[in-house]
């Protein structure tokens, strides 16, 4: 691991931040944070049933500049990724996940929520050596073991599949990912409730993590670690911290870290764009994220897999400010984005006096215009990275410390949501 020297000014950190934003977004007509292809925004699915999930190594690149030793799982023979893939299937089926281990000491996977989960053909469970717990499931041996593990997807929902063995050191170094089961009643609803409907090209996945570089340090070389000293530095959705949480699924520049959590919307109408998005919040940290996305309440349909219904399945939803996701939790929401004044620059202008051009700062999404659609003027020299007059609220987690990167400001786990005119940029 290389740390490089931290910003000590909070200036300096901020220009750092805007500089690398600038780096990462194309220029010219194209989105900023939206490469072309079906997959450039939006959840991944590895679809299923049945998977084959393999252990590595390799490194993650952080905003701070630092690159940083991890674990990961990856689809059969892919490289390395941090973190594993996203498992879709859909329910009742019957699930099977071969895990193949290159590390050099056992692991294994659970599958919180899931019930009745076979290893090798034989009931799951914990694992006791001379009276010691020694994993929580069967464990693929080191060095080119495996185990074979299957369940019925019995509920829809939202679920982790994580380390069993160790896994206060080999969750925080990466051996997890998510579960996305599909209801019956259909791939675009979250639950098997009409309520639950969603667009089914906005779906995405916020996965929420954290590193200690240290503990990576020490299982790099190849030494033990204590941990009552975990302390992490960095955090992460879906593997990636701000700006590189809204670059593009399966960027380049991050060859090891595949999935973006850019959110991109378009105003709801009642006719023409109904259907909110679907957002799943999961975490594999220790300790709450209180997560918000800006802009907007999401409304919460389901906890841990469970949809929010009462005994007479009457609808339980709610508003949500902040998501406080905690260690193994997972919530399932729904989210949109209103445009309830509807401002435009000729028929209904903002009423309140613009300050001089020359008097304001413009960030780089900036389009020059407060109206949604419009792309105003800026003054010379100014870059703006705005595409077609879209604008762009902040999801963050609201403990601040956390949007930091070993101390780099306006890093760490934050990302963008994206709001694009009614019917999208031309």
């Amino acid at each position: 691991m290389h740390k490089h020297s931290l910003l000590k000014s909070q200036k300096l950190a901020v220009l750092l931040m805007l500089a690398l934003l600038m780096a990462i977004m194309p220029f010219g007509n194209q989105s900023v944070a939206i490469a072309q292809g079906p997959q450039s925004d939006g959840m991944v699915c590895t679809s299923g049933p049945n998977f084959n999930l393999t252990s590595h190594t390799g490194y993650v690149g952080t905003p701070d500049g630092n690159v940083v030793y991890m674990w990961g799982l990856s689809s059969g023979a892919d490289p390395f990724q941090y973190p594993g893939p996203v498992l879709c299937v859909t329910e009742g089926d019957t699930v099977t996940v071969i895990l193949h281990n290159t590390l050099n000491r056992d692991i294994s996977l659970i599958f919180p929520g899931q019930e009745n989960v076979l290893a090798d053909g034989q009931p799951d469970g914990p694992v006791f050596s001379a009276g010691n717990l020694v994993s929580l499931a069967k464990a693929a041996p080191a060095n080119g073991g495996s185990v074979t593990y299957s369940f019925v997807a019995s509920r829809p929902g939202t679920f982790l599949y994580q380390s069993g063995t160790d896994p206060a050191i080999q969750v925080p170094m990466g051996l997890f990912g998510a579960i996305v089961v599909r209801p019956a009643m259909g791939p675009s609803f979250m639950y098997n409730r009409a309520d639950t409907a969603f667009d089914p090209n906005r779906e995405y996945i916020s996965l929420l993590s954290e590193i200690d570089p240290i503990l990576s340090q020490r299982m790099e070389s190849g030494l033990p670690f204590n941990s009552r000293n975990y302390h992490p530095r960095y955090w992460m959705i879906n593997g990636r911290g701000f700006p590189d949480t809204i670059a593009p699924n399966h960027a380049s520049w991050l060859p090891g870290q595949p999935y973006g959590s850019l959110t991109l919307l378009e105003p709801w109408e009642a006719t023409l764009n109904p259907l909110p998005a679907a957002i799943r919040y999961l975490s594999v940290g220790s300790i709450d994220y209180p997560f918000h996305p800006h802009g907007n309440n999401v409304r919460i349909v389901g906890r841990d897999g469970m949809p929010l219904e009462g005994a007479a399945l009457e609808n339980l939803a709610y508003d949500k400010y902040s998501i406080p996701v905690g260690p193994g939790q997972t919530w399932d929401s729904l989210f949109s984005w209103h445009d309830p004044e509807a401002y435009n620059s000729t028929a209904n202008p903002v009423p309140v006096t613009f300050p001089n051009i020359f008097d304001m700062f413009f960030g780089p999404m900036f389009s020059g215009s407060p109206y949604l659609g419009e792309q105003g003027t800026i003054p010379v020299g100014t870059t703006s990275q705005n595409q077609c007059g879209e604008f762009y609220h902040i999801a963050h987690n609201h403990a601040l410390y956390q949007i930091t990167s070993w101390g780099v400001v306006m890093t760490g786990m934050a990302t963008y949501t994206r709001i694009d005119p009614a019917g999208g940029c031309p």
